[in-house]
């Protein structure tokens, strides 16, 4: 009993150390962060209820960002990995699995010696990351509010529409109005169709030249593995303001975004080998739209939700 109680226990672990960072890799960019937001670029996004743990780094961006200081990682390179967790943290925890799937606890026996004692601060640890990635995954998503959520996504984030924000890192803040919000919901549909489509005209038409050169990168790798992915109905269900502010001739406004989609993927056959029909996925996402002044937004990047 206590070798399956073991073994159920280090599944789980393994699991969401394997998954917490993204279970779904469809839609338009992959499930990836990239893009660029002006001199925020590589600044922390600020929160808001639809985000709020704010967004994850940017994984790739043409923006140059400046050297780390000395003893300091930026993270931020393509898939990268925190050196901590992928070196020791990364050890001590596949040693600590291991030592559960062969029923002798995270670190084997039982003293509380300094190798003792800090196998329990690693297991409470791992206990805390789990109870975390439960919590967001099942009843920390902010609750859903119908769709056409961008009329009223200035009260949803504290900010009114049409209210300048305050604070911003840089740049001077600019306001928001309600038909900038309905133009950011109907970005998010046709970008959504246009990658389904593999239609990179569209995509061209409504986002940055270096925006389609990775959803274009990401296009063919779906035909040279024979696969297509298929996003449709979807559905925004709540989104508010990030920040919005202008750099010289530029315009930006940073959103985060809830919605739900059917998300499908088929093999060259037709046959479903990802999603579901009849099963809607949801996503949230932090998206920057930029403009020039009295222009149209255009998609400049998308950042996941951590």
């Amino acid at each position: 009993m206590r070798r399956s109680r073991s073994f159920a226990a280090a599944a789980l672990i393994a699991a969401v150390l394997a998954f917490a960072p993204g279970l779904a890799l469809a839609r338009a960019g992959d499930g990836y962060s990239f893009g660029s937001s002006g001199s925020h670029t590589f600044l922390a996004t600020p929160r808001t209820q639809t985000a709020p743990y704010g967004a994850m780094p940017m994984q790739r961006s043409l923006t140059p960002q400046q050297a780390p200081s000395y003893g300091a990682s930026s993270g931020y390179g393509y898939g990268g990995r925190s050196p901590f967790m992928s070196g020791l943290m990364g050890g001590l925890i596949g040693a600590g699995i291991g030592g559960l799937l062969f029923g002798h606890g995270m670190f084997g026996g039982g003293g509380l010696g300094f190798g003792g004692f800090f196998g329990m601060l690693l297991q409470f640890f791992l206990i805390a990351l789990l109870v975390r990635w439960l919590y967001r995954r099942f009843i920390g998503q902010p609750a859903l509010a119908g769709g056409g959520m961008f009329a009223r996504m200035g009260m949803a984030g504290g900010t009114p529409p049409g209210v300048p924000l305050t604070g911003v890192a840089a740049g001077r803040a600019i306001p928001i109005t309600p038909a900038d919000y309905h133009s950011f919901e109907q970005l998010l549909k046709t970008v959504q169709t246009a990658w389904s489509a593999h239609d990179l005209n569209t995509l061209r038409a409504v986002a940055t030249p270096e925006m389609v050169a990775y959803f274009a990168e990401q296009l063919a790798e779906q035909t040279s593995r024979g696969v297509r992915n298929m996003v449709g109905d979807v559905r925004l269900e709540k989104g508010d303001l990030a920040e919005a502010w202008s750099e010289g001739a530029r315009e930006y406004a940073t959103v985060a975004m809830h919605f739900s989609m059917v998300d499908v993927t088929r093999d060259v056959g037709g046959r479903v080998v990802d999603g579901s029909l009849v099963e809607r996925t949801s996503a949230t996402e932090v998206w920057t739209f930029l403009r020039v002044p009295g222009g149209r937004w255009v998609l400049s990047a998308i950042q996941q939700a951590r």
